[in-house]
This record gives structure tokens, sequence and C-alpha cells, in this order.
């Protein structure tokens, strides 16, 4: 993964130093469309590599989290793995030891554990 950003970064570079106008130069004027290319390239990179993945990741977690029942065997956030014994709207029931009984908000279950 660190090979994947460090190429891209390599190639914003050079691609800044080819789309903005060295202003040494003696004034060559370049319209602002140009100069907002390097701009629109970082924002769609950050897209693809940041922020679409992490959009996935949560609506895989809302679904997981909304198709829970009684039976299933869960992980909490906090590593403690257990079994749903009551299903409510916002709450779970996850027992994890002989007559031990926990009361969680659905949110905090991490996975399914297998």
């Amino acid at each position: 993964m660190s090979n994947i950003i460090r190429s891209t970064f390599a190639s914003i570079a050079a691609l800044l130093a080819l789309s903005t106008p060295a202003f040494a130069e003696g004034g060559s004027s370049s319209s602002g469309f140009t100069q907002l290319i390097p701009l629109i390239l970082i924002m769609l990179i950050f897209y693809f590599l940041l922020i679409r993945p992490q959009q996935k990741r949560a609506k895989e977690h809302r679904g997981m989290v909304e198709s829970l029942k009684k039976g299933d065997e869960v992980m909490t956030n906090g590593g403690i793995f257990g079994t749903v014994t009551d299903v409510k709207e916002d709450f779970l029931k996850v027992e994890i030891a002989d007559g031990v009984r926990i009361k969680i908000q659905r949110d905090a279950v991490a996975a399914l554990s297998d």
C-alpha cells in the first residue's frame, strides 16, 4: 500500500511541476482553470484512495448490524465475544458466559465471529 501511495505522490509532484507556471520566468499568465488542475487531481486521488473505501466499509458494517439476529456470535468493539440472545431496535443482549448477559448498542458490534 505504501508503494502505491508513494508512486501516486510522485506522479502528483510530476504533474504539478508540468502544470504550474514558473513565476520567475517573466509573467506568462495562465488561466485560472489550469491552476486548479493540480488541486482537482489531489481531491480525486483522496476520494478514490481514502474516502470511497471508508464509505464502503461503513455501508457493509451498517448492513451487518441491521441483519443481526438471535443466535449470532458477535465480537464487540471492546473485544468481547458472545452470542446474541435478544434483539431490540437499538440494543442487543449478548451472553458472554453461562448466565452472564450484557446489554450493548447495536453499533458496538464490530464483527460477526466464526
